[in-house]
């Protein structure tokens, strides 16, 4: 049987070859190159054109959302995973959009994680369980209440333009010119009002509806 040849991306170095020894103990998967920014991966995927490219989306010179739209474009027999610390699906959701077939967490297991790769070579996509529990939740909270955006206040709406830009409360307390003690207060009442259970739902939420 032919290997799934695969091309790493990522700009850690101990995770770039984590994931290579955790593959390469499989014989169905070959690592033919390692990509340590998104420019690289790139680069690689056009010369190379490996059947998968698992790429983290957060790295310097170029993102994985634009490498992935880019290797699609140069390399579009090479299907893309998206890999990253966020469970938001709002995350998930982008790198789809930008071309990609799969999208898994950092805390994703090894099983999974192969997975994901037979899965996505086979034309399928692929969302990791953490991700899809989170739009689970989402839905089954909008269904048994539908949150009334209206019932938030201005002040609320824009601590979460803050919170969807990755502000810590500490930083949103600063930018409003609030007590830390307040900000925090604000986002307990928004997820209250909302009925969300926490952050990541939040900013999936607030993504969705356009707040």
């Amino acid at each position: 049987m032919e290997k799934i040849t695969i091309l790493l991306a990522d700009d850690h170095r101990l995770i770039l070859e984590s994931w290579k020894y955790l593959l390469e103990t499989d014989n169905r998967f070959t690592v033919i190159a390692l990509a340590d920014s998104g420019k690289k991966a790139v680069e690689l995927a056009t010369s190379l054109k490996p059947k998968i490219v698992l790429i983290d989306i957060n790295m310097h010179e170029m993102n994985g959302f634009e490498a992935t739209k880019l290797i699609r474009k140069c390399a579009p027999g090479t299907k893309v995973i998206g890999v990253s610390m966020h469970s938001m699906p709002a995350y998930a959701k982008k790198m789809i959009k930008y071309g990609a077939q799969g999208y898994v967490t950092k805390n994703s297991a090894k099983d999974e994680l192969i997975q994901a790769i037979l899965e996505v070579s086979e034309g399928r996509t692929y969302i990791c369980d953490e991700v899809k529990g989170i739009i689970v939740n989402m839905e089954i909270t909008a269904s048994e209440s539908k949150p009334d955006i209206n019932s938030l206040s201005k002040r609320e709406l824009e601590v979460i333009s803050y919170i969807t830009r990755g502000l810590s409360s500490k930083e949103i307390s600063s930018e409003l010119n609030l007590a830390l003690k307040t900000v925090e207060v604000h986002r307990y009442n928004i997820l209250k009002k909302l009925s969300l259970p926490n952050t990541a739902s939040l900013v999936s939420y607030a993504n969705h509806f356009g707040i």
